[in-house]
């Protein structure tokens, strides 16, 4: 009984000193095992491929979108949008946008108009106060060649702080624009759908909410996430979504994911952690158990690096390692056969250390960029940087 007492006056104190420990009232989720029957492989130098630098002196690179003309636009979270002209950073700033730079938040995701340059119109996600508060916005730019002029304000009322934005923007095949959304360590924000905190939203290029949505006049697309930071969609068509799990709310830790997006799904978040196979929820594709916080994604679609292509590449922070995972589809569903971790050799201590973005070039070859300026990496010199991926 004494110990019974003793651990009920253990969680009562965690709970008052740091609140996301146990919420709400000792409301515990589901937690279940990793999914993926396979297990990371550490390969130091990647699978037949060299890593060159290609920019350096960055502060907090977020986001890199290359344009048809050969320019390329890189995002730093303190506000500036910097313009790469034929391999060089161009010294001044392509936009300044005011942004509330506090902890996580800044300026974030970019993407393109899909009809871009007849429609010369650049995305961009950021974090702003008002009134003492956070909130977080998309806002678009028309491009006029070294630079860029506010054009519209695409949505608002996102909730921001200074965890768990989310973040990233992007087009997908449907010509409408997805975008990642954190729930700022209130964890029950998620699971509400008069929130847009906590989902990945849908909407029209032009900031109106499709008609075909799952929710009649919301922006929202699926929900039940904690902290969204990577999009993408596969050869067919297929929407893929990393996600970091918890970090002490609940007292659990990693259960980091990669989630198959399905229109209106629930991702379970706060309710179900890991794969419990719980209904309603959905159960992500990959579960890991060792701390990784995923980040951008992409999969590699161009057969410059032949041995590459089809594959889903993850960029990591904390883990510090590009993940490489390699998945055969069967009776309709996605099998995970292999997971690589590129550039560590185990779940810390990467030769680039932590990286934020990863994304398939004009060129047919992959970039990934750094963030060891973040205040949680360790700075190499001439950090943070922009990395190309060729092959051998």
């Amino acid at each position: 009984m004494r110990r019974i007492k003793s651990s009920i006056s253990i969680l009562l104190i965690a709970s008052l000193w740091w609140p996301a420990f146990v919420q709400p009232a000792f409301c515990f989720p589901s937690v279940g095992g990793a999914p993926q029957a396979v297990k990371d492989v550490f390969l130091r130098d990647g699978d037949a491929v060299r890593v060159e630098k290609w920019i350096e002196n960055l502060e907090i690179p977020w986001s890199l979108v290359f344009l048809p003309d050969g320019r390329a636009l890189v995002s730093e979270r303190a506000g500036r949008i910097r313009l790469i002209i034929k391999g060089k950073l161009q010294q001044k700033p392509y936009a300044i946008i005011d942004v509330a730079h506090i902890g996580e938040g800044g300026l974030m995701g970019l993407a393109l108009h899909p009809e871009f340059p007849e429609k010369p119109f650049i995305y961009a996600m950021h974090t702003y106060e008002k009134e003492d508060y956070l909130y977080n916005r998309v806002i678009r730019l028309k491009d006029l060649g070294d630079k860029a002029v506010f054009d519209k304000i695409i949505i608002d009322g996102i909730p921001g702080g200074s965890n768990h934005d989310g973040g990233r923007i992007a087009f997908g095949p449907d010509g409408m624009l997805y975008i990642t959304t954190g729930e700022t360590f209130k964890s029950e924000l998620a699971q509400r759908l008069n929130s847009l905190g906590g989902k990945i939203l849908r909407i029209t290029a032009e900031g109106g909410i499709p008609p075909d949505n799952p929710f009649k006049g919301s922006p929202i697309y699926s929900y039940g996430h904690r902290n969204p930071q990577g999009i993408a969609w596969n050869q067919d068509g297929v929407l893929f979504s990393s996600e970091h799990g918890p970090s002490g709310e609940y007292l659990l830790f990693a259960n980091d994911e990669i989630n198959i997006i399905k229109k209106g799904g629930n991702y379970g978040w706060p309710e179900a952690v890991g794969a419990p196979g719980k209904s309603p929820y959905i159960d992500p594709l990959i579960s890991w158990k060792k701390t990784t916080p995923p980040s951008g994604i992409a999969f590699y679609k161009c057969d410059k690096i032949n041995h590459l292509k089809g594959d889903l590449f993850v960029a990591t922070l904390k883990s510090e390692s590009l993940i490489r995972i390699r998945l055969k589809r069967e009776d309709g569903n996605y099998k995970v056969i292999k997971i690589e971790r590129w550039f560590a050799e185990n779940y810390k201590d990467g030769k680039y250390g932590r990286i934020r973005d990863v994304v398939e070039g004009p060129d047919g070859f992959l970039y990934f960029l750094t963030n060891n300026r973040d205040g949680r990496g360790s700075p190499r010199p001439g950090d943070d940087k922009i990395y190309r991926i060729m092959p051998l």
